[in-house]
């Protein structure tokens, strides 16, 4: 059985997606591109051809969508690295039949490329619905490739286009032509004969090697500088280019070839298309008159937004509580399992409570997915993007950097994921560097208890609503600070296509929603298990048995059970001091001190680089309180009585801002591509962290003691 290798390539909101789905019997795989975090999508399948009487396995490997083959974007930059130097047999192009001379300007530069192709004229349908005609074999005799006319929701020409493949497998080498104009034929001609008179050997035809050399290619460049032939052939390379640059009054060949390919394609499109105009607007138009409205636009947004959220935290709460229950109970039986000793706690607050911990918020994240996948699937987050990239230019981020940030307020792990969405890497960085800034789900405790502490009932649900816009304006702040000083640059253009309303594919949807939640899975679920063990290991050694036995002593001769509770709470606060976690607190202290800040609340930030939610258990054990959450009343008299207000402001401003937890500072470092930006982050944040901290707390000690 034959294998076939297919790179499966186009522009984006082309249906490529949608068109790998529609092949049944398909198995899929999904993961990233070596090297990026650009999703990569496989599939294999056996096709029978019934014309040759012969079995093949067929791989086609879905290429980011990418409007060309330049190196502008990370999808671009892979799209590009692929075609050019990965091993494949050959190109499916498709291209969206409603917008066919956008999408020959790819289909022009791959057949640069001198590879074997196939074009799919996809969505032949909502063509045909807008009375648009194309002639697609008149267009396969002009770029020399079988045009095959599909479309993915009613499955047309699926069979035709899998046969197409191995008909053009099975040829020798590729009929595909581009033509350009009179100058630039005349310089490959004379380029093409003397390769000819020479009889040079090549792997791909002459013509794809002289378009190479007038486009100044240099891999092409580098691999024949060291032939014989090359003595001979650079001054007529010479010779060609000035002439071109004569007729065109520029020598900048990206220009001049941009310049080819555009009249190429719309010389392409109008001898083959025909479109019956209608004065009628389409059902797109009629939508998109008020879904971006300039009136209208950003208030419904963000009231789909809301309800998005609301969905995602009321739904998602709901099987919350009982995966707490199942992992709580969980615990406890490996406790009875495996004793009250080393290894059952080991298991039970280590291992399965740091498992529970992300699991539990796993409902949120398959509902925040799935209303994203909704958005995109339909067309509108094109729309949500066009209109927000004004506001957000002001502070130099992307509109597209919008749905990362409102994730950032339920988890930082979907929130950096989310922004892979930004295709330029300016404004990728820049956005996943502020994300923090959105303070998480998991921060929430701590807002919870200081505001409930200091502030009356009926002013603390106020205060806590200002600490979160507080955080985001911080955030927007920060954003334009880092694109004055670190990311400079020019903007990138905002050129986003208004694609058509579609109705999402449940396929589609469902592989979206569970590739996510298994990355989510996979990545934040290591990490936080290998963090909370960290954390049990520092906060439970070195061990001090006769301080233990000099407590259990005391805790026998006790007469009440006030008093022992104390008592054992009085040695679970001393060996939590003593221990690593507490020598760390005790070494740090001088860095926090400026801020107001002693060993006890230094070890609960640094016991929350591991999980926010640490935060509040460490102050319950560091004040001899033992177990507590955010609603212990005990707690938040402690608070009180132990921590002045002007440093508990300085404690919530840091908490605001300094780096994220371990799985999401994981994340982080996958994203943004290495373990350099992660202590570029810890950098930033820290000392913004501190500086503002510091700020809070002189101002606070000046106006509130």
């Amino acid at each position: 059985m034959q294998k076939i290798v297919v790179a499966l390539a186009g522009q984006p909101n082309v249906g490529k997606s949608s068109l790998i789905n529609a092949i049944s019997d398909a198995k899929l795989k999904v993961g990233n591109f070596s090297g990026v975090t650009v999703d990569k999508t496989e599939i294999e399948f056996k096709y029978c051809d019934e014309v040759s009487c012969q079995d093949y396995d067929i791989h086609i490997i879905d290429l980011p969508g990418a409007y060309s083959l330049n190196e502008y974007t990370i999808e671009e930059k892979v799209t590009k690295k692929f075609i050019e130097h990965e091993d494949y047999n050959l190109i499916v192009n498709v291209i969206d039949a409603t917008n066919l001379e956008r999408n020959l300007l790819l289909t022009a530069e791959l057949l640069e490329t001198g590879k074997k192709m196939v074009i799919a004229l996809n969505m032949m349908d909502e063509a045909e619905k807008e009375n648009i005609h194309i002639d697609s074999k008149q267009l396969s005799d002009i770029l020399g490739v079988p045009v095959i006319e599909t479309s993915a929701s009613d499955k047309r020409g699926i069979e035709a286009l899998k046969h197409a493949i191995v008909e053009v497998f099975q040829k020798p080498k590729t009929g595909s032509k581009i033509l350009y104009s009179d100058v630039i034929e005349e310089e490959i001609s004379t380029i093409v004969n003397f390769f000819q008179e020479k009889k040079f050997p090549c792997l791909i035809p002459h013509e794809k090697v002289a378009v190479k050399l007038l486009k100044e290619d240099k891999e092409i460049y580098k691999k024949l500088h060291d032939e014989p032939i090359w003595i001979e052939l650079l001054p007529i390379i010479r010779a060609s280019l000035q002439h071109i640059y004569i007729h065109y009054g520029t020598k900048d060949l990206d220009e001049i070839f941009e310049d080819e390919r555009l009249a190429f394609a719309r010389g392409a499109a109008r001898e083959v298309q025909q479109i019956e105009h209608k004065k009628e607007k389409t059902i797109t138009e009629k939508i998109d008159d008020i879904l971006i409205n300039k009136y209208f636009g950003i208030p419904i947004f963000l009231f789909l937004m809301w309800g998005l959220f609301q969905l995602t935290f009321e739904l998602g709460a709901i099987p919350m509580d009982y995966i707490d229950m199942f992992f709580t109970a969980l615990g406890d039986s490996a406790k009875n399992i495996f004793g009250q000793g080393e290894l059952g706690s080991l298991i039970s607050d280590g291992m399965i409570s740091g498992v529970g911990a992300v699991i539990m918020f796993l409902p949120n994240i398959l509902i925040l997915f799935l209303g994203i996948a909704l958005l995109e699937t339909t067309g509108y987050m094109s729309r949500v993007s066009f209109l927000l990239d004004g506001f957000f230019h002001k502070f130099g981020l992307h509109g597209k950097s919008f749905i990362p940030l409102v994730t950032g307020f339920g988890c930082s792990v979907p929130a950096y994921m989310a922004a892979r969405t930004l295709k330029n890497e300016k404004d990728r960085l820049l956005t996943l560097f502020i994300i923090g800034f959105m303070s998480c789900g998991a921060r929430l405790p701590i807002y919870v208890l200081f505001t409930s502490a200091f502030f009356a009932k009926d002013v603390a649900g106020n205060m806590l609503f200002l600490i979160y816009i507080a955080g985001a304006l911080l955030g927007l702040g920060a954003a334009k600070v880092l694109n004055i000083l670190v990311f400079k640059g020019e903007d990138e253009p905002f050129v986003m296509e208004m694609p058509k309303y579609r109705l999402p594919s449940f396929k589609l949807l469902w592989h979206t929603v569970y590739s996510q939640a298994k990355m989510y899975l996979q990545k934040a679920g290591t990490f936080i298990l290998a963090a909370s063990v960290l954390v049990w290991f520092a906060s439970n050694y070195p061990k001090y048995p006769q301080l233990q036995q000099e407590y259990q002593n005391k805790i026998e001769q006790a007469k009440t059970k006030t008093q022992k509770t104390e008592l054992e709470n009085q040695l679970e606060s001393k060996l939590l001091e003593n221990s690593y976690l507490g020598q760390i607190g005790k070494a740090t202290e001088p860095f926090f001190a400026p801020l107001g800040l002693d060993w006890k609340l230094s070890v609960a930030l640094e016991a929350g680089l591991a999980a926010k939610e640490v935060v509040v258990s460490t102050l319950g054990v560091l004040y001899s309180l033992g177990s507590v959450d955010e609603t212990s009343n005990t707690l938040k008299t402690q608070i009180q009585k132990n921590i002045p207000l002007p440093t508990a402001i300085s404690f919530i401003v840091f908490v605001m801002i300094y780096l994220p937890c371990f799985a999401a500072s994981a994340v982080f470092t996958r994203e943004a591509g290495g373990v350099k930006y992660l202590v570029y982050l810890f950098i930033f944040t820290t000392s913004t962290a501190w500086v503002l901290s510091f700020i809070a707390y002189k101002i606070a000690g000046v106006f509130l003691t």
